[in-house]
């Protein structure tokens, strides 16, 4: 097969250089997003995913203490949280979001903790709640057993469609 280099040659350097322009700048843009978790991770996307993230743990947890009494709906979980301060914008991957999580315990008492986030570009993060609040790595359940404690840490992810 003999190719003809004459009508590539003849061809106007801007022909070449639109396409390859445009594939530059997708393949830029398509970095950029992979390595600071683009807008898949924003403020809002993680604080609504972590409200009914705690809940449902906490409610194991309280259910593992011999406390079933405990609901989501009576918890009334909310989070408010931030990346890194006032000089860094809310959105993307990192370990430096702290999230605000309010919520009523089985005797109506308003309660809240701070949770430290290490948010993943691929949408999914791992919190680590405040041990004086939500206890330490392992609890003892009603049977008397060392249980890993469902609301110390927990990995989640979230749609980052939502």
């Amino acid at each position: 097969m003999k190719l003809n280099l004459t009508s590539v040659k003849n061809r106007p350097l801007r022909a070449w250089a639109k396409p390859a322009a445009g594939l530059l700048v997708a393949a830029l843009a398509a970095t950029a997003l992979a390595t600071t978790g683009g807008p898949d991770v924003t403020r809002t996307r993680v604080e609504n995913s972590l409200s009914p993230a705690f809940s449902n743990l906490y409610v194991q947890q309280q259910q593992l203490l011999g406390h079933p009494g405990v609901t989501t709906a009576s918890m009334q979980a909310s989070s408010s949280c931030d990346r890194g301060g006032a000089s860094v914008a809310d959105v993307g991957a990192g370990s430096d979001w702290i999230c605000m999580v309010t919520w009523n315990d089985d005797t109506a008492t308003s309660q809240t903790g701070k949770f430290e986030l290490q948010v993943h570009a691929n949408s999914c993060y791992t919190a680590n709640g405040p041990a004086s609040l939500v206890g330490s790595f392992t609890i003892v359940d009603t049977n008397g057993r060392e249980v890993p404690n469902p609301v110390n840490a927990f990995d989640v992810c979230f749609d980052p469609d939502a």
